[in-house]
């Protein structure tokens, strides 16, 4: 369970970690998950399984997903100080860095040089989101059915277009079922 105990840390070490999460890394949310987990299960602040668990919480609390993630990693370590200490650290260095670029790129926007660097970018942006959803799926099935399951809802959201609510409300309501039987 995420709320056990992790090691200690302080604020400015909470702050100086997500500051470098946000300040390092292009594309947010889901691109910034792999330096995350590296940076704080590598500090013993959490466990993978633990990480997996706030990634989670995150993706169902509404916002953004890096911030989601501070939130419950700074209240994990130091409560709702840390919840803070951790948040501001992963917002204020893409603000000051997106503010900077606005005030220096202000009509650079229709370059061509500009537009050719940010479609550079975007197959790394694609590469750190699929690393860590990719370790994420290794750990997380670890049955033939999980794989089968994870493969059937990636199809039904990517090809068919199915909201992954409906995906979400059906798992729970089989799960539900498959759990009262199995106490019966």
């Amino acid at each position: 369970m995420w709320l056990k105990a992790g090691k200690m840390a302080s604020y400015w070490q909470i702050f100086t970690v997500f500051a470098k999460i946000g300040a390092f890394t292009i594309g947010g949310g889901y691109a910034m998950l792999s330096i995350i987990q590296k940076e704080i299960v590598s500090r013993g602040w959490l466990e993978d399984e633990d990480f997996t668990d706030i990634v989670t919480l995150a993706q169902s609390a509404p916002g953004l997903l890096a911030v989601n993630i501070s939130i419950f990693t700074g209240y994990r370590l130091r409560g709702t100080k840390g919840s803070v200490v951790a948040t501001l650290g992963c917002i204020l260095p893409p603000f000051a860095i997106i503010l900077a670029i606005a005030m220096a790129f202000s009509g650079y926007q229709d370059n061509p040089t500009v537009i050719k660097v940010f479609k550079g970018i975007r197959p790394v942006v694609v590469a750190l989101i699929a690393v860590p959803m990719l370790n994420m799926a290794k750990k997380a099935n670890r049955t033939w059915w999980a794989w089968g399951l994870s493969a059937a809802a990636l199809g039904l959201v990517a090809f068919l277009k199915v909201s992954p609510i409906y995906i979400l409300i059906c798992v729970i309501v089989v799960a539900a079922a498959i759990a009262w039987r199995c106490n019966k």
